[in-house]
């Protein structure tokens, strides 16, 4: 070891379970205060650590701002609740089974309606490389094209994430954004920052024609924002701020 470096045991897997579950529900209630929330629409999901082919998600017709660690639901392969009392949205399960079968890779997954995510989704497009935020995607994003309705097949879910391919985000015409992330942190960073920049260039856009920054900047600053180092870092003093004012979101 290092000099001055310290070394952390490894978390047990249920250390690991409650750690993915505690900032899950945490996400929930930050996507909650930022109006992600649409009826019952919206679903966030991380892999169990043990049960790798299984994934925790919020219940349905349980509103963000009111899910608890206890509240989280986990999900079987073939979509059935094996712990934790409710029901799940089919179009999260469609959706989210698919992505997590595609992208071992993907601890988390985070999909809701948000607002400007919507309207930038509508436009069919990529984001373009305007602000320094925004280079967080550059190049490490998709656009799926095709809209066929509420997705509740497998197949649809499949081409979701074949459209996600590689990428820690894509964008869903006609639908919203959908993000990943080695962490649950990770994944809820990118959906809160990704939703923002859609934001922004839709001002830009609306203001006029906004200077790209050059590929060899966005690219550069893409490694220092865009990382998924980062993405844990930007998530830790939001979920310090929402664990001191909802407690209960641990129970």
């Amino acid at each position: 070891m290092a000099k001055g470096q310290s070394h952390r045991p490894a978390r047990t897997v249920e250390e690991e379970r409650l750690r993915r579950k505690q900032r899950l529900a945490a996400t929930f209630r930050l996507f909650a205060e930022r109006g992600f929330d649409e009826g019952v629409g919206g679903h966030v999901t991380a892999r169990d650590p043990e049960r790798t082919d299984h994934f925790w998600i919020n219940p349905l017709a349980v509103h963000f701002a009111h899910i608890r660690v206890s509240d989280l639901l986990l999900v079987a392969p073939d979509g059935t609740v094996v712990e934790g009392e409710g029901r799940i949205n089919p179009a999260g399960f469609a959706i989210h089974s698919a992505v997590h079968a595609a992208r071992r890779d993907a601890v988390a997954a985070a999909h809701t309606h948000s607002l400007h995510g919507r309207a930038f989704a509508a436009l069919g497009r990529p984001l373009l490389p305007i602000t320094q935020d925004s280079c967080a995607f550059f190049e490490d994003h998709a656009v799926h094209g095709d809209f066929s309705g509420v997705v509740t097949d497998r197949e649809e879910g499949e081409r979701i994430a074949e459209s996600l391919g590689s990428f820690k985000a894509v964008i869903l015409r006609n639908h919203g954004l959908l993000t990943v992330g080695g962490t649950v942190e990770e994944a809820a960073w990118w959906f809160l920052t990704m939703d923002r920049s859609c934001q922004v260039q839709l001002l830009a856009e609306a203001a006029g024609e906004p200077h790209l920054i050059d590929p060899a900047s966005a690219r550069h600053t893409y490694g220092t924002i865009g990382t998924p180092e980062m993405g844990r870092f930007n998530f830790r003093p939001l979920y310090a701020d929402i664990v001191r004012r909802h407690p209960d979101l641990l129970d």
